[in-house]
């Protein structure tokens, strides 16, 4: 094996840590766990699976650390094509950890509300219950922000994919339309009331989602194929 070829393969599997705890963070426990605009019983859910819960903070947690050495892995594999487009992206990539890592206070709050029964004398359980959805709605918030960064490096990521030599151009091509997916979206629901119920926002992040999980397979399975685009 080439040290490029290694070097994708450890790539890879950063990637793939940063997609199966980012699927389970993002996705699988808020789907299971919290109900929009029902306050008592998203606290009820959180309560009777609090595991659940802290497990989507570990796992969240793990997702950004993942992501913190990813592009500092990405970078020694792509800065032959272009060092200064490189730095860029390791850049806007590394900015989004610490604002992931101020934004999961928010998820420590939810546990401090459901488990600190000192807030219980003081409030009524409905206003704990409003508090606890006011909380995940400013992670949420927090996430927006954070995903400005989670878009902006794919567009020199992208471009670096597309002008190598040995990761397929498509995907190359789907990254930095990833890019302009994430902003949209951000842009999307800051502007528009009612954005989440266009049908443009659930599909608008599907070319960032593919070309991500196509680069991430490709480097770990198949790794820097110098023949691909020759």
């Amino acid at each position: 094996m080439t040290k490029s070829n290694k070097t994708a393969r450890i790539a890879g599997l950063l990637y793939l840590g940063v997609v199966i705890t980012g699927i389970f963070s993002l996705m699988y426990v808020p789907d299971k766990l919290i109900v929009y605009g029902n306050a008592a019983l998203t606290f009820e859910n959180i309560a009777a699976s609090e595991l659940l819960f802290r497990s989507g903070i570990v796992s969240g947690l793990l997702c950004y650390i993942f992501f913190l050495f990813l592009p500092l892995v990405l970078y020694k594999l792509l800065r032959q094509v272009h060092e200064d487009m490189a730095k860029l992206m390791v850049l806007l990539a590394i900015i989004s950890v610490p604002m992931f890592f101020i934004n999961v206070q928010n998820e420590f709050t939810v546990l401090s509300l459901i488990k600190d029964t000192d807030y219980l004398k003081l409030f009524s359980s409905g206003q704990i219950q409003s508090q606890v959805l006011l909380s995940i709605g400013q992670y949420d918030n927090g996430m927006r922000l954070v995903h400005v960064f989670s878009g902006l490096w794919l567009f020199p990521f992208g471009y670096l994919v597309f002008k190598s030599n040995f990761l397929p151009k498509i995907l190359g091509v789907l990254l930095m339309l990833g890019c302009f997916g994430y902003l949209i979206d951000f842009f999307g629901s800051t502007l528009i009331v009612g954005y989440s119920k266009l049908v443009i926002s659930s599909y608008i992040s599907l070319p960032a989602s593919i070309g991500e999980i196509g680069t991430c397979l490709w480097l770990l399975f198949v790794g820097a194929n110098e023949k691909i685009n020759k």
